[in-house]
């Protein structure tokens, strides 16, 4: 078949489905601007708030919380009411969660009369970051799947990555939306973040009942997928097929993502104790005997499930399990990495010279309508030397961005030409190196390999998706479900890099995702034998599928 442009994203009956994939596309553009406004919130409410980085990451919990618990009922929904309707649907959620952060901005307004505490202003936004989710959770179960089937199935981790090189101008702008926004001062040199916070998600919730709007009126098809695994089939062969299926391993998948389940759940159990007034200690304690007696009922309560598991069933694919399990860590990975970028760049960054300042502040000077973005970049830090600011470091995170978006059209391009696992492994050892170096506290070129970690995190989200449901056929709205509930990772982990960091500093705390690509870069070499195909083009039957 040829390679153009227009085979792309040409349908099974010849008709091109490209103004089809531009307006899905939008929404990947949406929920990047979500992404990154999210990604440089927690400084914001470090410095107005007085919390530490573990506590911070609070923001993160309730943005992929949102995310767990709208993920199976987004599933059922796409697969009750066809793409377009759980399009619409999650649209007119995120709307409901961008109005929501009006009234939190006034609950937080009550701060300053004593009226309400820190916590419960904090906890207004947190409510307001997890509605955002919940509707994002819609849009990323059903566009992240339907971009695969617009066109031939050798280019669906090419359209994917393609589309979210949309999220990634997305989350180019996210930052500095957010440094407006977030890190505004006033005249006299003070905050005023905390007044304006609510602008942005206003804005955004007015766009998605706009596209809602278009939605509603567009021609969305529901493509139907190919089951190369013959999920739907009933008889013939299966007995041979399901004789065949690696119950170890299955055993093995099932019993990790229920850990995982049981760990986000725990997380919710544990914040909704200390909300009432529980002792931490007492809190800790029941956590952990709870988890472990939780974990070791699910390992005994799986043996049978294991072993009446057929063919026929998603989870009966390695392939498909094996994605949540990556996908989890990836997420987790750059949570951690995006969450904290600004603490990194105002706390680990080698002194600036303060010829740097001087040309900011003479470039400023002189730039009209770029002044009030290009002033206040550096400030002098409590040891008495020049360093980023949270306003400068919200800005470069852009800059990281950047890295991020030319790493997913440099990757569509590479993923043309190379299998989409071989381009998993080998980006996500590169970034266990860069991590490591990271780690090890050497300076400037610690500071490089931040950002090229964004270059090489960029294809892994679209391409673990598109490598997981791959042959599932109509079952991949499903799949797509459980590998978004993985996104979990982005709630778990990086309160675990964020503590890392308070006993230590933050270049020790690139150890957590250092560890997180080690097992996505294990699921991309290993993805032939777990899917038996050789590429995401065909499965080879006599494997045995």
């Amino acid at each position: 078949m040829s390679t153009s442009k227009k085979s792309l994203f040409t349908g099974p009956d010849g008709r091109s489905l490209l103004f089809t994939f531009i307006l899905v596309s939008s929404l990947f553009l949406l929920w990047g601007v979500c992404n990154g406004m999210i990604d440089v919130m927690d400084k914001h409410f470090q410095e107005e708030l007085s919390l530490s980085k573990s506590q911070s990451a609070w923001v993160q919990f309730a943005h992929y919380l949102g995310y767990f618990l709208m993920s199976i009922p987004a599933g059922w929904l796409a697969i009750k009411l066809g793409y377009k309707g759980g399009i619409i649907a999650g649209l007119l959620i995120v709307a409901v969660g961008g109005f929501w952060f009006i009234p939190a901005t006034h609950i937080n307004a009550m701060v300053h009369d004593g009226r309400v505490s820190p916590a419960t202003a904090f906890g207004a936004f947190l409510v307001g970051v997890c509605a955002i989710a919940a509707g994002l959770t819609f849009l990323e179960t059903i566009a992240n799947p339907y971009t695969t089937v617009l066109g031939p199935k050798q280019f669906a981790a090419t359209r994917i990555n393609l589309a979210q090189s949309c999220n990634g101008v997305g989350w180019i702008f996210g930052p500095i939306i957010g440094s407006v926004f977030f890190y505004s001062k006033n005249a006299a040199g003070q905050s005023t973040g905390s007044q304006t916070l609510y602008i942005p998600y206003m804005g955004v919730a007015i766009v998605v009942i706009v596209l809602a709007a278009i939605f509603f009126f567009a021609n969305v098809p529901d493509v139907k997928t190919e089951d190369e695994y013959h999920l739907e089939e009933n008889g013939g062969d299966a007995g041979k097929e399901e004789r065949e299926i690696p119950r170890g391993l299955v055993y093995a998948l099932l019993l990790f993502n229920t850990t995982i389940l049981i760990c986000a759940c725990g997380m919710i159990l544990w914040l909704v104790l200390q909300t009432v007034g529980w002792q931490e200690s007492t809190v800790n304690t029941v956590m952990w005997v709870g988890g472990v007696v939780a974990i070791g009922a699910a390992a005994l309560m799986l043996i049978p499930k294991a072993r009446r598991i057929t063919h026929h069933s998603i989870w009966s694919h390695p392939h498909f399990s094996g994605a949540t399990v990556a996908q989890f860590f990836y997420v987790a990975a750059q949570a951690g990495i995006f969450s904290f970028f600004i603490n990194y760049m105002t706390s680990e960054v080698p002194a600036i010279p303060q010829s740097w300042n001087t040309g900011f502040a003479g470039i400023a000077a002189s730039a009209g309508p770029l002044r009030d973005w290009l002033s206040g970049w550096f400030e002098m830090s409590k040891s008495g030397v020049l360093a980023i600011s949270d306003k400068g470091a919200s800005n470069l995170a852009s800059l990281g961005f950047v890295c991020f978006l030319a790493g997913r059209f440099s990757g569509a391009g590479i993923l043309r030409k190379y299998s989409a696992h071989k381009v998993v492994g080998l980006y996500g050892a590169i970034n266990v190196t860069l991590c490591f170096l990271i780690f090890l506290k050497l300076g400037w070129l610690s500071v490089v390999c931040v950002f090229l970690s964004y270059f090489f995190m960029s294809i892994m989200f679209p391409t673990i998706f598109a490598l997981g449901i791959f042959g599932l056929g109509p079952r991949a709205k499903r799949a797509s479900s459980f590998i978004v509930m993985a996104i979990m990772g982005g709630a778990i982990l990086p309160k675990l890099m964020g503590f890392v960091a308070d006993k230590f500093d933050m270049s020790r705390g690139f150890i957590v995702p250092m560890v997180c690509f080690v097992i996505v870069a294990f699921y991309g070499y290993r993805w032939p034998s777990f899917s038996k195909a050789e590429s995401l083009d065909t499965v080879k039957v006599s494997a045995g599928h």
